[in-house]
């Protein structure tokens, strides 16, 4: 049903140009610089060449469930920790409505958005849910922060009650397009927690549509868990650079044949080599706060070590950054809701202060302090590299390297990868980024390096080697 307040005031796509249903709401802020993929293909960057490391967080039903003073709070807390990119369901499903009780979509159809004229949120008549969108948009600006916009989550399309049709999408791809043709901090993730090899013509049609209505704008494709958008659009002409899912399943409860299980660094190493190269990075690890294979509630919680562990192996294999995840803020949990998904009773604004939310800016703060384009990953510096939460992870650059470790494992590592006759060494605590010189080493053989503490999960460090000038 229309709320009441839209009588009388619908505009169908059928009666209007694109341009003339496009907000004219107003920004002060100054436009972010669109983000570009590096001249190396591996990395991405910003239009005038500075490296732009992808910290991400999950604020999926943001658009849905948040009000706008909720807006502001959200995206403030978020910079303040370093995030600069923010995921978010355009449309959870095509039922949609904001807070405010403003549908999306008239009846329902994909084709059908539902706008008004004029966008003044104290008249109820003018305001409606696309103008709560740029109002997002709006305030993501304003804190440096660019918004990875799922244009509609795959259950509606996979859905065995589906009726949305590829005629429906591609409306609604050229809608958004257009909607959306000026804004500089727009990335597009097609697809949303779906698996890439089901309804491809529906997932081509939206990003096709997308990328070739505003080409400077990133897409890519969101897909199921322990999958990777590599495995399906890899060589289509609209996929920019590839996002996979590592899931949320420990190793014993992934009986999936091939998978690389808890191994996220997998799918960065597999796609880092692929041809044509592009971009990489894990969109989706195991949630702080959720249970152990989602839908179990007596299974233990994942916890700011286990995010760690994703970052770190996932970017230290070649990720052009990392998307971290909290179970009551993906959600946006609200006192006084009905049960939350996957066990949340947790208030969203209080788990912005999660400990593994603002541990996720000092690997940003550790990889922008090196040298950016030139870092590779690079396996054979270790020499006893181990498997599961052993696994020891190596990436340097021409004059540095970094080593991580989940547990403080002893490091034996093979020297005279990165310049010089002597390195300087320190050990970084991802936990709260204190970088502690240990010394002189020489550059050459086989070094021990014992990080501080016993062995045991979470008590991870990363090594840093730096060339003696």
């Amino acid at each position: 049903m229309i709320s009441k307040k839209k009588i009388g005031k619908i505009i169908t796509l059928a009666g209007l140009s694109f341009a003339s249903i496009c907000s004219n709401a107003q920004t002060t802020a100054k436009p972010l610089q669109n983000l570009q993929v590096s001249p190396n293909k591996h990395y991405f960057q910003t239009q005038d060449g500075k490296p732009f490391f992808w910290l991400g967080d999950t604020g999926w039903l943001t658009f849905g469930k948040l009000s706008r003073e909720e807006m502001n709070t959200y995206f403030q807390d978020r910079k303040a920790k370093g995030y600069n990119v923010i995921q978010v369901m355009v449309l959870h499903n095509i039922t949609a409505k904001n807070v405010y009780g403003d549908a999306a979509l008239i009846d329902s159809d994909l084709s059908k958005p539902l706008t008004t004229p004029g966008n003044n949120f104290n008249n109820p008549a003018e305001y409606d849910f696309w103008d709560h969108v740029d109002y997002a948009l709006d305030v993501a600006q304003k804190n440096g922060i660019y918004l990875g916009m799922v244009p509609v989550w795959g259950t509606n399309i996979s859905s065995k009650d589906s009726k949305v049709t590829k005629a429906q999408v591609e409306k609604y791809a050229k809608f958004l397009a257009e909607r959306f043709k000026n804004r500089t901090n727009v990335i597009w993730l097609n697809g949303g927690d779906t698996y890439g090899d089901k309804f491809t013509d529906i997932w081509n049609t939206i990003g096709s549509t997308l990328k070739t209505n505003n080409p400077k704008q990133l897409v890519t494709f969101h897909p199921f868990g322990r999958t990777d958008s590599s495995e399906n659009y890899h060589n289509t002409s609209w996929l920019d650079f590839n996002m996979f899912q590592s899931g949320h399943r420990r190793y014993d409860q992934d009986t999936l044949p091939n998978s690389f299980k808890e191994d996220n660094y997998k799918f960065v190493l597999r796609d880092f080599a692929l041809k044509p190269t592009k971009p990489t990075l894990d969109g989706e690890p195991s949630y702080e706060g959720i249970p152990h294979g989602l839908h179990d509630t007596l299974q233990p919680k994942w916890k700011d070590q286990d995010l760690r562990r994703y970052a770190y192996w996932s970017v230290f294999a070649g990720g052009a950054g990392f998307t971290y995840g909290n179970n009551a803020v993906m959600q946006m949990y609200h006192k006084g809701e009905k049960k939350g998904a996957y066990g949340n009773k947790a208030i969203w604004r209080d788990e912005l202060n999660a400990p593994g939310a603002a541990q996720m800016q000092y690997l940003k703060k550790l990889i922008l302090k090196h040298n950016y384009f030139s870092r590779v990953p690079d396996p054979s510096i270790v020499a006893n590299q181990g498997e599961k939460y052993d696994y020891l992870i190596a990436t340097r650059g021409t004059n540095y390297a970094l080593v991580y470790t989940y547990n403080g494992k002893t490091m034996s590592l093979n020297m005279g990868k990165i310049k010089g006759a002597k390195v300087n060494a320190a050990w970084f605590n991802p936990r709260n980024g204190v970088e502690k010189a240990i010394g002189e080493f020489k550059n050459a053989g086989v070094l021990q390096f014992d990080p501080p503490g016993e062995k045991v999960d979470g008590n991870d460090w990363v090594l840093v080697l730096t060339s003696k000038k």
